[in-house]
């Protein structure tokens, strides 16, 4: 199964939206009480959740017709987005070996795209049944 951009597409949504959650979860966790109820009443934290749930959603819709090997990786996209917000947010200091590492993040996500077999009759399923009628042909 070749992964189409459309799946990319989707992944990337649910990577940029997941980069949210990291920054509502970090505001949470500075005002955060170990106290239950303090707790319950952190609407950051309940956001945080939020859009990593949401994010999910994105990421599951890229599932239907992409390979997992290849849109997996993808969601570290969501690294390059929250070094930019924690900048923006939180005032932290950006580095060379920030973006060193930003640089390594990409060039893997980008290595994995292409390592990615797109002629059809080379891809091996892993249900039984497919492999036997492959088999009988």
């Amino acid at each position: 199964m070749a992964t189409p951009v459309s799946s990319m597409a989707w992944v990337g949504v649910g990577s940029f939206v997941g980069s949210f959650g990291a920054v509502f979860l970090k505001a949470g966790a500075t005002r955060l009480e170990m106290k239950l109820l303090s707790i319950i009443r952190n609407w950051q934290l309940g956001a945080g959740v939020f859009f990593f749930g949401f994010s999910s959603i994105f990421f599951v819709l890229g599932l239907r017709e992409g390979e997992l090997s290849v849109l997996y990786p993808m969601v570290s996209l969501g690294y390059v987005w929250t070094l930019l917000w924690s900048r923006m947010f939180f005032g932290e200091r950006l580095t060379a070996t920030k973006f060193a590492g930003l640089g390594l993040i990409l060039a893997g996500v980008l290595l994995v795209g292409l390592g990615t077999d797109r002629s059809p009759e080379k891809q091996v399923s892993a249900s039984p049944a497919a492999q036997n009628a492959t088999v009988a042909r």
